[in-house]
Order: structure tokens, then C-alpha cells, then sequence
């Protein structure tokens, strides 16, 4: 086979990768591509060598899990803030950036609460649209009676984008509500939850199971790859604040991150 060959079939790869919701086992010429990159070395550094070129990177390479992609800051590729809040009718001010932050935070923590799952392949997160706004909330309530208890009741700055300083941004917000003419208000946290999940769905991150609570979902293998990725940066934030113990709207979690765990990532 020639270069050429070869660099139009990586190139191939990399576009079923650009294709979240595909997978491997239903279409059989990207499970072969994918059987090449992991057996043939040549080609996987040409198909690394091309996702570099447009600042992608290769995160895993599985039949079960396909090509998982990240975007880099400079690639045409990566999803800015403004096309998120398009896509999720959000209005893309920095107060709503937080609050589906601190969504997709509740989402992830709450779908690999161990740091075993997380190292899981074949674990499956199941997690509800009202699950992750009650463990969301509870989460910021603490954090507000934590800043009160230590004197630091203020407003946070829409400049500093860590977890403790969103805590009031979340508390403020209404947990569900409607307008005028019986719809579900989308701004509520509620609506902002159901956006964030409906947003990973669309990437192929998560499956809708159903509509109960909100909305039903499960995670996908590619889901635990991205948290893998991120992890360090999300769970040190959780782990820093002591949460050890918090409900999901349905019953006690215990989240058993440590700081030892978040090192491993």
C-alpha cells in the first residue's frame, strides 16, 4: 500500500472519530481502521502525526470505544463557549458558564463516584437530570454555609472560575420554575442540568434511557475517556472541599475520591 494510501485511510479514522455517536461494531470499515492503528505501528503514527497537524489529539483507540479525539485550545475543531451556549440556548455570560460548569462537574462525579469505576471499561454510569441538579446543589449549599462560617460571604468574581467561588451563582438560581404559558423555565438550574446532559448526549458522551426524572441517562465508554483526561482538574476541586457523602436526589452517594486517587489520573 502506498503513503498515499495510507494517509488517506488515517485520515479516514480520524474522521469517524470526528463522528461521535459511530462506533466501531456498526461500521465494519472503521473497525478495520481501527484493528490497523492498534496493530500496525506506521500507520498509527501517521494517524498521530495528522491529528497533531490539526491539533487534535488521540486520547484511546479501542473497538469498543472507537477513536476518542480531544481538541486543542487552537483547533478549528474544539467547541468554544459561544458555540456551547448556542447550542444549549444558553446566552454565554460568564454567571451561566459557571453554572453549566458546575453541571458538567455534578454529571462526571456523579457517574464514576470511584475512582474503580473511573478505571472500569465495561462500567456504565447511570445518572438522572434531577439527580445531578439535587447533587449539584447540596454541594454549593455547603460551600455557602462553609464561606459564612469562615467570614467570606461575598459575592464571587466572575474572574475566578473555581468551584468555591461559583457557590453562590448556583444557590441563587432558581431550581426549576415556568413561564408564563406552562413551559419548563430553561434558565432554572433544573433546565440548565437537562442542557448540559441533552449536550453530551449530542456528542455521543452519554445515552437517553428515558424521560423519568427529568431524564434518564448512561454513559458511554468515550464518556469515561474524556473524564479520565480531565479528571485531575475536576476532582480536585470536589476532593478539596471534603465531600465525601452527598445526595443524588434519590439516596446517599458516597464520593470515595482522595487526593491519592486524583494523583493517579
Amino acid at each position: 500500500m502506498s503513503s498515499t494510501d495510507t494517509t488517506a485511510d488515517a485520515a479516514r479514522l480520524i474522521g469517524f472519530g470526528l463522528r461521535p455517536r459511530l462506533l466501531p461494531v456498526r461500521d465494519e470499515e472503521y473497525r478495520q481502521l481501527v484493528q490497523r492503528f492498534r496493530s500496525d505501528d506506521q500507520f498509527a503514527a501517521v494517524t498521530n502525526a495528522i491529528a497533531t497537524g490539526l491539533d487534535l489529539v488521540i486520547l484511546e483507540v479501542t473497538e469498543r470505544t472507537g477513536i476518542v479525539i480531544a481538541s486543542t485550545e487552537e483547533s478549528i475543531f474544539a467547541i468554544r463557549m459561544t458555540d456551547y451556549a448556542r447550542r444549549t440556548g444558553g446566552e454565554g455570560k460568564a454567571h451561566e458558564r459557571v453554572l453549566h460548569a458546575l453541571a458538567h462537574l455534578g454529571a462526571a462525579t456523579l457517574a464514576f463516584p470511584r475512582p474503580a469505576d473511573l478505571a472500569d471499561p465495561t462500567h456504565l454510569g447511570r445518572i438522572t437530570t434531577e439527580g445531578v441538579e439535587a447533587f449539584v446543589r447540596e454541594a454549593a449549599t455547603r460551600l455557602a454555609d462553609q464561606a459564612a462560617t469562615d467570614g467570606g460571604d461575598t459575592d464571587p468574581s466572575s474572574e475566578q472560575p473555581g468551584l468555591e467561588a461559583a457557590w453562590r451563582a448556583y444557590v441563587r438560581r432558581a431550581r426549576t420554575g415556568s413561564t408564563g404559558d406552562g413551559r419548563k423555565l430553561s434558565t432554572s438550574t433544573t433546565g440548565i442540568v437537562g442542557k448540559a446532559l441533552t449536550f453530551l448526549a449530542d456528542q455521543g458522551l452519554l445515552v437517553r434511557t428515558g424521560d423519568e426524572r427529568g431524564g434518564t441517562f448512561r454513559t458511554t465508554p468515550r464518556y469515561r475517556t474524556q473524564v479520565r483526561e480531565a479528571g485531575v482538574v475536576m476532582f480536585e476541586e470536589l476532593v478539596a472541599l471534603g465531600i465525601a457523602e452527598i445526595t443524588d436526589g434519590s439516596g446517599t452517594l458516597t464520593v470515595e475520591w482522595t487526593a491519592a486517587d486524583v494523583a493517579q489520573l
